[in-house]
């Protein structure tokens, strides 16, 4: 076998390292991660032949009768775990799934993912995303507890919340992950920790590796970090909003375009590509927004998006257009702020990427910024301004992603299949469960 020099890398890496276990990662449908480890002297194998395993004990993989699968290790995601001892140390590798015959399986989301991507590159453009992913650290996962009672930006007193926060930025630098911003978000216990832009594939290894590690430096202090969407009914939910620009083979940035007529420094691809993300964001919304949960934080109020518009400077928008460096190429971006850190960032990524390059395929018009607070208008008045609003309940999300031919056209029919026989499961069991609200609202006076 010949060897690249990332292969390279990582057999002296192991040598070097003292590292006995390589854990092999890959997500399911709904993008939980999965793992299972070999030791040192399989890589070289797994390389050339691929680690087999069963696939019908990965939810939306395959049938029993089709289960065996093989993961291949992608050189270039070799990174040691910190958190793990450094004798006997343990890596990670994400990995590609196929099937026996060598084909990519159509059930695995980085596949998915690549292959939007291909559509891009042979429209010319590379995708860069940089998520701000929300989460929240309480004291255990049976209650919602706060670890502390800060605001946006506050700058509490050295706490257990603050040490936890800078041990779990350490670690993500340490796995070769940058971080640009951390702060403390606005709900109590909320916390923020801001990736920096990299292309979508590395970003969506990234998110995976973030969950995890925000998940294990907390539980190492003794608390526990959540992506739900919505925790807490009176606070705010979390979010993760996806900044994404496009950029051309040749380095440059396909949104921005300092002869902008209309003076937004956009290009004719960026109002396009905005214009595709608007007009399929309900069909995508069951993707980005996955759980029942997740609707509970799409509501007026809350700082979370509810009606599909678009704006600059004004914060209640689906699609915002960053102003912190006008003017400047390498800054012009959008920011889709309905996704959640719940979602499958694969397939995330890739229906938003998907939504975008079909404005641009179907030339859109980027409807007119809407710069005011939409929430002030009454139905009506949003009614004759033709203003749409995502789906309310994950129901209505699964009826429109169901029947959306761009999402089964991005996603395959594989997933988008078992997504939808998933969901609508997920929605019927919520559906029948009576809840402690029903019972303190109506058990006393019906």
């Amino acid at each position: 076998m010949e060897l690249t020099p990332e292969k390279d890398y990582v057999l002296k890496s192991i040598q070097n390292n003292d590292i006995h276990f390589i854990r092999f990662w890959f997500t399911d449908v709904l993008g939980f991660l999965k793992s299972f480890a070999v030791t040192q002297s399989e890589v070289m194998g797994a390389f050339e032949e691929g680690m087999g395993f069963d696939g019908s004990s990965i939810e939306g993989f395959s049938r029993i009768q089709e289960s065996d699968m093989l993961a291949f290790p992608d050189a270039s995601t070799f990174q040691a775990l910190p958190w793990r001892p450094k004798e006997n140390g343990v890596a990670r590798m994400f990995c590609d799934i196929r099937t026996p015959d060598g084909d990519p399986f159509e059930g695995d989301p980085r596949h998915a993912l690549k292959r939007t991507l291909k559509k891009a590159a042979d429209m010319g453009f590379t995708l860069n995303v940089g998520p701000e992913l929300e989460f929240f650290y309480f004291a255990d996962s049976d209650t919602t507890v706060p670890l502390d009672n800060g605001g946006y930006f506050d700058l509490t007193p050295l706490d257990l919340a603050s040490d936890i926060r800078r041990d779990t930025v350490l670690s993500l630098e340490n796995m070769g992950i940058p971080v640009e911003y951390s702060h403390h978000e606005v709900a109590p216990s909320q916390h923020e920790i801001d990736l920096r832009y990299d292309d979508a594939l590395s970003m969506a290894d990234a998110v995976m590796t973030y969950r995890l590690v925000v998940k294990e430096v907390a539980m190492k202090h003794g608390a526990y970090a959540t992506f739900m969407p919505k925790p807490i009914s009176t606070e705010n939910g979390s979010g993760m909003h996806v900044h994404q620009s496009l950029f051309t083979g040749a380095g440059e940035n396909a949104f921005f375009d300092a002869a902008d007529p209309q003076g937004y420094n956009l290009s004719a691809v960026a109002k396009q590509y905005i214009a595709g993300v608007l007009k399929y964001a309900p069909e995508f919304t069951a993707i980005t927004n996955q759980f029942v949960n997740s609707y509970k934080r799409l509501v007026p109020g809350y700082e979370a998006p509810v009606y599909i518009t678009w704006a600059r400077r004004n914060r209640s928008a689906l699609v915002r257009v960053p102003l912190y460096k006008p003017g400047k190429e390498l800054a012009t971006r959008i920011e889709v702020r309905s996704p959640d850190p719940s979602c499958n960032p694969y397939l995330a990524f890739a229906v938003m990427l998907g939504a975008g390059l079909a404005g641009i395929e179907e030339g859109l018009e980027l409807p007119v910024e809407f710069a005011s607070n939409v929430y002030a208008l009454s139905p009506e008045e949003r009614a004759e301004q033709g203003i749409r609003m995502l789906p309310s309940n994950l129901g209505e999300a699964i009826d429109l992603f169901e029947g959306s031919q761009l999402m089964r056209k991005v996603l395959g029919e594989h997933i988008h299949s078992y997504f939808v026989r998933n969901k609508r499961a997920e929605w019927a069991d919520y559906s029948a469960y009576v809840t402690d609200w029903e019972r303190a609202r109506y058990l006393s006076v019906l």
